[in-house]
Order: structure tokens, then sequence, then C-alpha cells
């Protein structure tokens, strides 16, 4: 196995072990979607990965894909820069929104809207950082992570509009007044 898909596998793992720990110090949850179904939700993710990887095009492909020789070292440089760009971000943004955190669409007790540092540019810079890990695996490992990629866009755009909603209940004037001057997920264009 290349250098860059241990890089690459070390970033997730940082990532992974940072947002559980993190996790920890969250406000209490008072109202949202309760805690089963966020479960349902990415047993749901985890089960389309599956399945659309049993789907024989599908399969034949990741495994034409997998058994190609691996990209250049450039190609998996730039790879592995984007999951190290995706990752710094979203601990940054994670840090930025500190014990205000939560699962998506969960109401947190005595909320406070954060607009600073990576909340500055896009809405949902945790998004938007996960999908830039995610389009880094595709680009530095191999299109074994196009699936996860593809599902977690259409899943961080849903919750996106989902959390704006309760958001724009939370704070009527202050949060529209935030989605005029940022855009939900690419600064300057989304």
């Amino acid at each position: 196995m290349p250098v860059a898909h241990w890089i690459i596998i070390a970033f997730w793992l940082v990532f992974i072990v940072y947002w559980w720990l993190s996790a920890l110090s969250a406000k209490r949850s008072v109202r949202g979607t309760a805690w089963w179904r966020h479960m349902v939700i990415r047993l749901a993710i985890a089960a389309l990965i599956m399945i659309s990887v049993q789907i024989p095009a599908i399969r034949h492909a990741l495994q034409a894909a997998l058994s190609e020789r691996t990209g250049s070292l450039l190609v998996q440089v730039i790879g592995a820069s984007l999951v190290a760009l995706g990752i710094s971000f979203a601990i940054a943004a994670r840090v930025s929104i500190g014990r205000n955190w939560g699962m998506p669409m969960s109401r947190k007790e005595d909320p406070e809207l954060v607009t600073g540092g990576p909340y500055a540019y896009v809405r949902h810079p945790i998004y938007t950082s996960i999908l830039t890990a995610l389009l880094g695996s595709v680009i530095g490992y191999g299109v074994i992570w196009l699936p996860p990629l593809l599902i977690s866009l259409a899943y961080f755009i849903y919750s996106a509009r989902r959390e704006e909603a309760l958001m724009c209940e939370q704070f009527p004037t202050q949060y529209p007044a935030y989605m005029q001057r940022t855009k939900m997920l690419l600064p300057f264009v989304l």
C-alpha cells in the first residue's frame, strides 16, 4: 500500500478520535431528533454504501479501479493534502463552535450563534471540510471513497437545510442576516 494511503487513513483516524473525544464536552441537547434516529440514519448510509458496492456494474468499476496501478505520486500528494486540509478545517470549525456542537438537527441548552472563525466564511464548515477530505480520499486513495462522498454530499445538503430552518426559529433576526452574508457550503459559490 502506498504511503499516501496510510497517511489518508491516519488523518481519518485522527478525525474520528478527536470527534469522539470532543463530543464528550458538548452541551446537553434539549430538543431535536432522538439519538436513535441519528443512528438509524448512519446505519442506512452504511447500508446504502454496502448495497451500492454489491451492484454488479458498481462493483466491477470499483474492482477495476482498485486493481489498476495507483495514481502518480503527485495525485496521491494532492489527495492526501486535501484530506489534511479538510480534517484540519473540520477540527478548527469544531473548536470554533465549542460546546454548541451537536448532532445534526439537534437543539442545545443555552444555544449561541457562532459566526466567527470558519463560520465567517460558510454556514456549515464542518460539512464542507468533511466533503473536502472525502474528495481528497477519492483522489489520493481511489474510487472506493466515491460512494461515501456522494451519499455524504446528499445527506449534508439535507441536514444543512433542516438545521437552517431550526436556526431561523432559534435566532429569528440574527440567522437570516447571517445567511445573507455567507454561503451554505462553498465560500462565494453555494
